[in-house]
């Protein structure tokens, strides 16, 4: 007994030692999820850097993170190894299996890594297992627990399985009882903060989300390169002819550069630029667009003045090959579609150089906010939302963009955008305007208001 008590003493004043000694300035980042995929989370990390933090950005290293956040010499990526080849068996052994799985790796992980003083985990779906094991691994750290909550893993659940599915019911409580652990908790709506507040006894701090400052408006021969990098690989963005009168020019289908070193101009008759963007989940119907394309379509066979279109959308997700089957069998003469995956450094230069964005992102909450549209305001392009409850918090109907609720009316809206295109005049050119005069927070300063506080001053 002398011994057993000495040895549990030992490690208690071990554990103890471990917790109070060193930390300080050091923060986790947390995703069980690809980092490439998860700005919000890199935005985080790149602001703690910015105050002197040292960060452990931990999760799937499954696609480049941006290269800010590699450049930086206050953050240290973490990677997880992902769980794959589970395939065989029953749905719901292979589900309780992956947890298990999950659960020792990402522990394991962050038991590995230097002491943090804080812990801040994405709850972006899935939940079950990363609440818990932050928490215990916060308790072997001494660390405090900052969750935050994007969306209810449960939530996603019930879009296949029902919400009154065992595996989705389990999944609420699990949020609902480890959330309550949690030191501090950040959300991305106020209907989201009132929600956990109501539902979860949880008070959290709404932290919009916010474009970073690489998402703006993009200069005309920055677009012109760029077209010219994509036409290598996509036919939408290859000139559509060329002018005998310069046969030397280089030229895309939207832009031409006179000569070699000249100034670049947009091509007359160009087509119009519409993007989308998506993780290709079912809470994205992109049927939605692809019917209102049809109609587009078909407006022009009937004879209004519209441009043709090129419809880029952008993403990976498990869905995207379906999409791209019913995408194959539309035969368009007007309109061209393609699904590139772009580099972390080309999308905002997309989005700075598009005419329209469309957004089909059906929160499966009605809580969170589509990020996709916040980066577009970020480029002053106007945007196309479908409705929930809470988008109005973001896209202010007839101001900064539109919102619809079916196929016909986003074909309607679509018609009524770009029937005066490419001028200077109409809906589309006056919600432009009305984003760079909005001048919105970005998310440096937002952040600094928000979250530093909750932080405290550099230990």
């Amino acid at each position: 007994p002398a011994v057993t008590g000495a040895v549990a003493a030992l490690l208690f004043l071990l554990l103890w030692r471990r917790r109070c000694a060193g930390g300080a300035g050091r923060v986790c980042v947390a995703v069980l999820g690809d980092l490439g995929r998860s700005p919000r989370m890199q935005y985080h990390a790149l602001a703690l850097a910015r105050h002197g933090r040292e960060v452990a950005l931990l999760g799937y290293l499954q696609n480049r993170p941006h290269r800010d956040v590699l450049r930086s010499e206050n953050i240290r990526l973490v990677p997880v190894a992902e769980l794959r080849g589970l395939r065989v068996g029953p749905k719901l052994f292979l589900y309780v299996l992956k947890v298990v799985v999950q659960s020792v790796q990402l522990l394991y992980t962050l038991l590995r890594i230097d002491q943090p003083s804080y812990i801040l985990l994405q709850q972006n779906p899935p939940g079950l297992p990363s609440i818990a094991v932050a928490w215990v691994a916060g308790l072997f750290w001494g660390s405090k627990l900052i969750i935050d909550w994007h969306n209810y893993g449960y939530s996603i659940m019930s879009l296949s399985h029902g919400r009154n599915h065992p595996l989705v019911l389990i999944a609420k409580w699990y949020e609902k009882l480890f959330g309550r652990l949690s030191d501090y908790n950040l959300c991305v709506t106020d209907a989201m903060k009132e929600d956990l507040w109501v539902n979860f006894k949880i008070k959290a701090v709404t932290l919009y989300d916010k474009p970073a400052s690489y998402f703006k408006e993009t200069p005309l021969d920055l677009q012109h390169d760029l077209y010219m990098k994509l036409a290598k690989d996509y036919e939408p963005f290859k000139p559509r002819y060329y002018r005998a009168v310069n046969p030397g020019a280089e030229r895309s289908a939207f832009t031409e550069r006179e000569s070699k070193g000249g100034s670049v101009v947009k091509v007359r008759g160009r087509p119009a630029l519409l993007i989308s963007s998506t993780s290709w989940t079912e809470d994205e119907d992109f049927s939605v667009l692809l019917r209102a394309l049809e109609d587009y379509e078909r407006f022009i066979k009937e004879g209004a003045k519209l441009p043709a279109l090129v419809c880029v959308i952008t993403g990976k997700g498990p869905l995207k090959d379906y999409y791209n089957g019913l995408i194959q069998k539309l035969h368009f003469k007007h309109i061209q579609i393609c699904t590139p995956w772009l580099e972390a450094e080309d999308y905002p230069l997309l989005l700075g150089s598009a005419d329209l964005g469309v957004c089909l992102h059906k929160s499966s909450s009605g809580l969170d906010l589509p990020m996709k549209v916040v980066d577009m305001f970020g480029c002053c392009l106007p945007v196309c939302a479908i409705y929930f409850k809470c988008l109005h918090e973001l896209v202010k109907h007839n101001e900064n963009g539109l919102i619809f609720r079916d196929s016909k009316e986003l074909a309607e809206q679509l018609k009524m955008l770009f029937s005066e295109f490419p001028s200077l005049e109409g809906k589309l050119h006056s919600f432009r305007q009305n984003l760079r005069k909005s001048q919105q927070l970005r998310w440096d300063e937002s952040w600094d208001q928000t979250v530093l506080p909750l932080l405290g001053h550099k230990e």
